[in-house]
Order: C-alpha cells, then structure tokens, then sequence
C-alpha cells in the first residue's frame, strides 16, 4: 500500500508562508525585518523555516 499524503514541509516561499498563515506579504516582511521570523535566501529564493513559522504562529518569536 502506497502512501500518497505530501511530506511535512521543511521550509516555506514567502508565498506559502502568506498562504499557510494568512499574513499578507508585508505583514511577512516586516516579521523578518524585527527578527521574528527567520528566513534565508538560497539562490533567488528566500524560504523560511517551517519551525520559524511555526513558532511566529505560537508566539514565541
């Protein structure tokens, strides 16, 4: 039997994060710009860490 549920992401787009979270894009950025929430650029990509998020989320950013 074949397991078709997608992996637990790793990190998330700034698109996916506005998504996931339903924070605009500047609500995302200015998270980033207060040290709240961590993100990395890799290649042209910025991502953030899904535990970043999720700590955002939490409240213990």
């Amino acid at each position: 039997m074949q397991n078709n549920t997608a992996p637990t992401p790793l990190a998330y787009s700034i698109k996916d994060a506005c998504r996931a979270t339903s924070l605009g894009k500047t609500s995302i950025y200015a998270h980033i710009a207060a040290g709240r929430l961590k993100a990395h650029r890799i290649g042209g990509r910025t991502v953030i860490p899904a535990d970043s998020l999720h700590a955002l989320i939490a409240g213990e950013a």
